[in-house]
């Protein structure tokens, strides 16, 4: 009866072991922090997006809310970028439009992604999965 009682306290042991440790890797992968250099500016925090784009695309970079010829507008649109401005949980969205208006222009895909917490660092993780030539630039807004 102690031998089964041993035994039985080892597996539990054992699959607590596991939870905990399956629990912190499923934690660390949430937590991501981007292991790439990314262009990253620390701005104001809770602003429309508007004034962060208003603020990174100035005229002697870029151009701001250029229309396309099937009035689509690229939020700014510089030498080499097509770029589109989004708030980090909107990730998919914004690739997709940068890379639409990247095919129209003829410039590289980019996005601004607006980071309201350190958290919001997953979304950047998302994309890097794309293994895409999406050039990505962070305004850190926390």
């Amino acid at each position: 009866m102690a031998r089964k009682k041993k035994q039985s306290n080892k597996i539990i042991h054992f699959l607590i072991t596991f939870i905990l440790m399956a629990t912190g890797v499923y934690y660390f992968g949430l937590n991501y922090v981007p292991q790439k250099w990314y262009e990253e500016q620390t701005m104001m925090p809770n602003q429309v997006e508007s004034y962060y784009q208003n603020q990174w695309c100035t005229p002697d970079f870029g151009r701001k809310e250029a229309v396309l010829w099937d009035m689509t507008r690229v939020d700014c649109l510089t030498k080499d970028y097509a770029i589109e401005f989004d708030f980090a949980k909107k990730w998919a969205e914004s690739i997709g439009q940068s890379l639409y208006y990247s095919k129209l222009t003829g410039k590289k895909p980019a996005v601004v992604l607006i980071l309201n917490s350190p958290t919001d660092y997953k979304y950047v993780k998302r994309i890097e999965r794309l293994d895409s030539d999406i050039k990505i630039f962070l305004i850190k807004a926390y």
